[in-house]
């Protein structure tokens, strides 16, 4: 008998235009809160994507602050300037607006903004000991999930990421409208895409946590997320295809969140600290040498995948797939393509090798000579 635990959002709501009547959904989570401090991007404020869920907010009474000052890979600096801009409005509920950096961010002021407890001390595994404020996710990409996470990933220092993995961490409500992903480009749509695949193949190999639930939620993500990707990217306008994609990304999340994501995602995140690399594209690059490696130790677990996505039932048929994706979305594939050498990659490395989160889930181990030549095939 496998023993396991599973935990999720408790409240989701898929509906095309749902977020123009974010005022009535989310009066379940609201209650009797009316300050509510709003966490987003200028990019996402920019296209007005916001404008009709904060004009019926205002007009049902409700006193909002718009914090848009979120920045991909949010440095510690932008969330604490955010969590003490909550505090000084008297925030009594945090609602987040866009892509995985804002709703991170807004995560992680929910717990700032509603206790006492310093940002320092709550990076790793189960560190968090607030409850935090009342919290909404609205995500505008379809691929980290971070919507229903309970992982915040937060740029420390000059260049280093850290991950915060908390039950506190979970929102108490996930909207998730199709509509608002409409105008997402090629680029970002193939990257978030790829990058929700990840999170399914890591969650189904991972050798600590995997479960029969959080398995059928990454394979049924793989499904979702390989029948639309190509679709979305060629007919953005595809509301049926921008719908598969949202849920492909909250189910992957839904399983990532349970059995935590591997040796991809540690070697994406020098990517992204470092170089500034969205996290999608950096999880699309370092992607494929990542499953070569580990196919000796997870063959059966990648012909499963391989097999439910309705290719022949082996590795190479899932490795197969996953370059012609990313060959015929047109993303970048090497390193070099974005900025970075040989030169670049002890550097790398050395970060890679000192994530004791992440690499124990891998379903092979890595030493540091291996993510050297990992990376090194993909210069």
């Amino acid at each position: 008998m496998h023993n396991f635990s599973f935990r999720t959002v408790p409240h989701i709501v898929f509906e095309a235009g749902a977020s123009k009547r974010l005022s009535k959904l989310a009066a379940p989570v609201l209650k009797d809160a009316k300050r509510l401090f709003f966490v987003t991007d200028k990019g996402v404020r920019k296209a007005g994507l916001i404008d009709e869920a904060l004009a019926a907010l205002k007009a049902d009474g409700f006193d909002v602050f718009v914090f848009d000052e979120v920045v991909a890979d949010p440095p510690e600096a932008v969330v604490l300037g955010a969590a003490g801009k909550a505090r000084d409005f008297g925030a009594q509920a945090i609602i987040a607006f866009g892509g995985g950096s804002p709703m991170d961010t807004a995560k992680v002021v929910s717990l700032l903004a509603g206790g006492d407890q310093p940002l320092s001390e709550m990076y790793g595994v189960e560190q968090v000991q607030v409850t935090g404020l009342p919290s909404i996710m609205i995500p505008t990409t379809a691929g980290t999930g971070s919507e229903v996470t309970n992982v915040a990933v937060l740029t420390t220092g000059a260049t280093s990421k850290r991950g915060i993995a908390a039950g506190p961490l979970y929102a108490d409500m996930a909207i998730l409208d199709p509509e608002l992903t409409l105008g997402l480009p090629r680029h970002a749509t193939a990257a978030t895409g790829i990058d929700a695949m990840v999170h399914a193949i890591e969650a189904f190999t991972n050798k600590r946590s995997k479960n029969p639930v959080s398995d059928a939620l990454a394979l049924a993500a793989l499904k979702k997320l390989q029948g639309a990707i190509l679709t979305a990217c060629d007919e953005p306008s595809n509301i049926e295809a921008r719908g598969d994609m949202l849920l492909g990304a909250m189910l992957a999340g839904q399983a990532f969140s349970n059995s935590p994501v591997g040796a991809v995602h540690a070697m994406a995140y020098p990517l992204g600290g470092i170089f500034h690399v969205p996290h999608g594209l950096s999880n699309s690059v370092v992607l494929p040498p990542v499953l070569k490696f580990n196919a000796v130790a997870a063959e059966n677990l990648y012909a499963e995948m391989a097999g439910h996505l309705g290719l022949e039932a082996s590795s190479s048929a899932l490795i197969t797939e996953m370059e012609r994706i990313a060959d015929a979305t047109g993303i970048e594939t090497r390193l070099s393509q974005l900025g970075i050498s040989h030169n670049d990659i002890p550097r790398m490395a050395e970060d890679v090798a000192a994530n004791d989160r992440l690499l124990p889930n891998n379903p092979r181990e890595l030493t540091y000579d291996d993510i050297v030549r990992l990376y090194e095939e993909i210069v």
